[in-house]
């Protein structure tokens, strides 16, 4: 309604602590200082999560200054735009990016779009598509990769869970597998994008956007500069230093992971081996190793063109005061989903379909639950941890040829959840990767994310009916065209009636 994150979220938030402290107020006080304290300190130090991405954050920000700053950044646009000459191609660069950043939903969303900013800026591609491209292929590739962040993590809750039930048919490999295989939003999410790619597809508010774009208003200046460094003018540059500088960043964070990975295993007398590296690794300690490292590749090119010590202070406040917005975000964000989960909002929605159900209709229902509890709470991570176990427990009880279904149907609603959120975090370092307003990223959004999702609710009732992925993924895919049909005729109409006019 108010369309200001930081005032809607710091009323959640208070609101929060009222009702966990049944409306005492100086209660409330205590318990809202105490949890805003736990976000940098808690019982056994530093909050060590919270800061490495707050740290990383910085890192980046200071990073794409200088590369600005000694004109990379102004060279890479000159560079792509010799060799890419339409706005299909800059998107296309784009989302072919994530197969390379596909490490980290975070490390994409922020490297990936200080990479390609320069370059869709320069064919008037609005920063709302390019947010969307940004997020809506780094968790759904994610959440897919078994060599991945999220792969690991879920890998290891579903080996948990499978051990528990002593289902030995599948190894907890195998089963993240077939499950996304069952993954029908990562699945049709990814398939939109190509054809956002192709075919401009720009749904809802996306075509305003778009069409503001084709005018040279990337964003809207209405509201004032968006999160995320700006880009200011430097001196001739070279292609080479952004190439080293984001290469070193990369190479460095995957050497962290495994690394920190290798470490854990070593630590508990375990074997190493690649996934059980990722699913055991620390990625915040892992992102700020590669930050530092591409943060002193930049500072050499800085040492390189003679840059005085004020120059300096100016390319590294610029990039700070770049990512704080976002990082008062994040900072709010965090907060209110640490009250969502002392409301314990999760267990509350996991028990309303605790009741006697349709076989067929659980799968469905488990990816509208998941999604619900993804959007409420603004982590998909989280809902993972919570609904997965829920859903294991819910589909034994009434039919085990169910389980993986039922469990990639929370995988793929957690994902669709984490889309719609304002106060997801990968949703926030979207908007702020591609440098536009939080909220305009969220509206343009929900249209695609509220497409798949009906396209998924459809391909998991058939599935649950049939207990066929086959059928399923064939009644997806025909919901699919329907809508894609529907959306391109509501276009034609509506071009005409403009034409009209």
């Amino acid at each position: 309604m108010t369309r200001r994150v930081l005032l809607s979220l710091g009323m959640g938030i208070v609101l929060g602590g009222l009702l966990v402290n049944e409306f005492q107020p100086v209660d409330s006080i205590s318990h809202l200082f105490n949890k805003v304290l736990s976000l940098f300190w808690q019982q056994g130090g530093l909050n060590e999560w919270n800061m490495n991405i707050l740290l990383f954050l910085l890192l980046l920000g200071c990073i794409i200054s200088i590369l600005s700053r000694v004109g990379a950044t102004q060279a890479f646009a000159e560079w792509a735009q010799e060799r890419i000459k339409s706005r299909r191609q800059a998107k296309i660069m784009t989302g072919l990016l994530v197969f390379v950043f596909f490490i980290d939903d975070y490390f994409h969303s922020l490297s990936v779009g200080a990479i390609c900013r320069p370059v869709t800026d320069r064919f008037n591609i609005s920063r709302t598509k390019l947010a969307y491209l940004l997020d809506s292929t780094a968790a759904p590739v994610c959440v897919l990769m078994p060599v991945s962040s999220w792969g690991a993590y879920i890998i290891a809750l579903v080996g948990g869970i499978l051990t528990s039930y002593s289902m030995t048919g599948h190894s907890a490999f195998g089963a993240f597998l077939l499950m996304g295989s069952m993954n029908f939003y990562a699945i049709f999410t990814l398939l939109m994008v190509v054809l956002v790619i192709k075919g401009d597809w720009d749904l809802g508010a996306m075509g305003r956007h778009e069409s503001l774009a084709l005018e040279g208003e990337l964003f809207d200046g209405n509201k004032g500069a968006p999160p995320g460094v700006a880009d200011i003018a430097g001196p001739d540059g070279r292609v080479s230093d952004l190439a080293l500088a984001i290469g070193v960043l990369t190479l460095v964070t995957v050497f962290g992971l495994l690394f920190s990975g290798a470490q854990s295993l070593a630590a508990n007398d375990l074997p190493f081996s690649l996934l059980s590296a990722l699913e055991n690794t620390n990625v915040g300690r892992a992102l700020v190793l590669g930050g530092v490292a591409g943060l002193v590749v930049c500072g050499w090119a800085m040492l390189r063109q003679k840059a005085d010590v004020g120059q300096w202070g100016q390319a590294l406040w610029t990039g700070i005061r770049g990512m704080l917005p976002a990082i008062y975000i994040l900072l709010f964000a965090w907060t209110i989903a640490g009250m969502i989960s002392e409301l314990e909002t999760g267990k509350y929605l996991a028990s309303l379909i605790r009741q006697n159900l349709p076989v067929y209709l659980l799968p469905a229902l488990l990816f509208l639950l998941a999604g619900i509890m993804a959007f409420a709470t603004g982590t998909s991570w989280g809902t993972f941890g919570v609904m997965l176990p829920i859903a294991a427990d819910m589909v034994m009880a009434i039919d085990a040829q169910l389980l993986l279904p039922g469990l990639s149907a929370v995988m793929a609603g957690a994902v669709f959840g984490d889309h719609c959120s304002p106060i997801s975090d990968t949703t926030i370092l979207s908007s702020t990767g591609a440098s536009c307003h939080h909220i305009d990223h969220v509206i343009t959004q929900l249209p695609y994310a509220l497409s798949i999702a009906l396209v998924s609710v459809a391909g998991y009732l058939v599935l649950g009916y049939s207990g066929s992925l086959a059928t399923g993924f064939i009644a997806a895919l025909s919901c699919f065209a329907l809508i894609l049909l529907g959306w391109r005729r509501w276009q034609g109409r509506r071009a005409h009636g403009v034409a009209a006019l």
